[in-house]
């Protein structure tokens, strides 16, 4: 995998993503930031470091708790933003690989379906250790396995049913799902040198009034999956739309689609 070919593709894909991150999918990730925040002990007065905090929901749910907030994001679009609509959150561009803070800066750190989209994850849990206070909670989500979590994961079927290869444009990344696994969360944390680690599983149903809604929010908000569909050339597009609908007549009710979502919340406490 070539790093910074990955990170920048991150950065520019989210930049891109900005403008329709919240048109629909920023609804359904939302639905995770009270577990977040509480299984990061997140109240009045603590210093908390938002990592990957996109267009700013976590910190602002954050600093209505009464928390002092930072968050920090690669994508310059995404804190535009957040600082647009959270003015009373500081908020400034930085590597979650790389962060600038001194240790033990934070009473807490959170990160909201992040640790996916980072090129060195292990890497990433240690700077959110070092900058975490001893006694601090670090607490973040990941998406459940695709067959799981169907928001995302039908349109990794439809792509998988269609035949599509990712373009060569789009660089290879860490697995979409590794962290989908227990086991691999719990390893993360604790490599990161913390302790008193955890893992629960979110499950929730997201609304799409219409199938045209739930695809355009799919791929205005899924930055890997999206760069792979609208990749393709137009055949093959139109072969795993169709795929799309089949799959996801699965989920159909009166009045649109109800969409069953499953995340994993990690959990740990810095020595």
């Amino acid at each position: 995998m070539d790093v910074e070919a990955f990170r920048r593709f991150e950065q520019v894909g989210h930049d891109r993503l900005a403008a329709t991150y919240g048109d629909f999918f920023a609804a359904n990730t939302a639905r995770a930031i009270e577990p977040l925040l509480d299984g990061a002990g997140v109240r009045a007065g603590l210093a908390v470091l938002d990592v990957a905090c996109g267009p700013g929901h976590v910190a602002a749910a954050a600093a209505r708790r009464g928390a002092r907030v930072t968050g920090v994001d690669l994508s310059v679009e995404m804190l535009a933003l957040a600082a647009r609509a959270h003015v009373d959150v500081r908020f400034r561009e930085a590597d979650a690989e790389a962060l600038p803070f001194t240790d033990c800066a934070f009473d807490a750190v959170v990160c909201n379906f992040g640790i996916g989209h980072f090129a060195r994850p292990e890497l990433a849990a240690k700077e959110l250790g070092r900058v975490l206070a001893p006694g601090g909670r670090l607490a973040l989500t990941w998406w459940d396995d695709p067959a799981r979590s169907r928001i995302n994961g039908t349109f990794f079927d439809a792509i998988a049913a269609a035949g599509a290869q990712p373009p060569a444009d789009v660089p290879a990344g860490p697995p979409a799902f590794r962290f989908a696994e227990d086991t691999a969360l719990l390893s993360l944390l604790r490599g990161a040198g913390l302790a008193d680690t955890g893992v629960t599983t979110l499950g929730w149903m997201h609304h799409a009034a219409t199938l045209d809604a739930w695809w355009s929010g799919g791929l205005g908000g899924m930055l890997r999956m999206s760069s792979v569909v609208t990749g393709q050339p137009p055949e093959l597009r139109r072969r795993i739309r169709a795929a799309f609908e089949r799959l996801a007549s699965a989920y159909a009710v009166t009045g649109g689609y109800d969409i069953p979502n499953s995340a994993k919340l990690a959990v740990g406490t810095k020595r």
